[in-house]
């Protein structure tokens, strides 16, 4: 059975299970990270040398890299699931998996942080707002895309709407100004309706 250490609450692990739960796959989970601990063990380290989260263990398999999970899981099972068909199509896919790390995140991480995982009296808001303001300009660069698409790699979910979806959720439940978005609104309540999203990822912020 399928493997995954990391905990819950973790991002990058809610990716990796919401793709399980819609590709309704069985597996087990042990809390690993945060306030869990586990990860500078040397026994996780060997796995995963990064000591981050998550950890994926399919037989003689082990994987980090939560977008890489999410990739390998859409290849190995069920792949007509969320697997784009064509190349151009997988291509596309991976572009918006990406950029989900190289934009989305850093400039998510500042709000997140300042806000969920630093007390009041410690924030830089500064930071804050700044971080709210690149957020909102790359979630408009989303709103655009999805004008003409119902999720992001076309009509169907496919593995690119999972790591941008995660972030999404984030941006609906921040304490945060939000300007109206509709594109973005649409696609993250169609996302809302579906069970793995809901039980995995809109589950709060902490």
């Amino acid at each position: 059975m399928l493997k995954i250490l990391g905990r819950n609450n973790s991002s990058n692990v809610q990716k990796v299970l919401w793709a399980l739960g819609e590709l309704g796959l069985e597996y087990t989970r042990d809390d690993i990270g945060g306030p869990f601990g586990g990860n500078r063990e040397t026994n996780y380290l060997i796995m995963n040398p990064n000591g981050l989260v998550p950890t994926l263990i399919d037989g003689d398999t082990v994987l980090w890299e939560s977008n890489v999970i999410v990739r390998y899981l859409a290849r190995k099972y069920a792949p007509n699931s969320l697997l784009p068909d064509s190349l151009t199509d997988l291509a596309r896919a991976e572009q918006w998996m990406d950029w989900q790390q190289t934009v989305v995140a850093p400039a998510h991480f500042p709000v997140f942080w300042g806000l969920i995982r630093t007390a009041p009296e410690d924030r830089d808001l500064d930071a804050i707002n700044n971080g709210r303001d690149r957020f909102e300009q790359v979630m408009t660069i989303l709103d655009h895309h999805l004008s003409d698409s119902a999720f992001v790699g076309g009509e169907n979910l496919s593995m690119a709407d999972i790591p941008v979806g995660i972030m999404v959720y984030r941006w609906f439940t921040l304490d945060i100004e939000r300007m109206e978005l509709p594109s973005l609104h649409r696609w993250y309540q169609r996302l809302a309706d579906r069970p793995a999203y809901k039980n995995n990822v809109m589950i709060g912020l902490t």
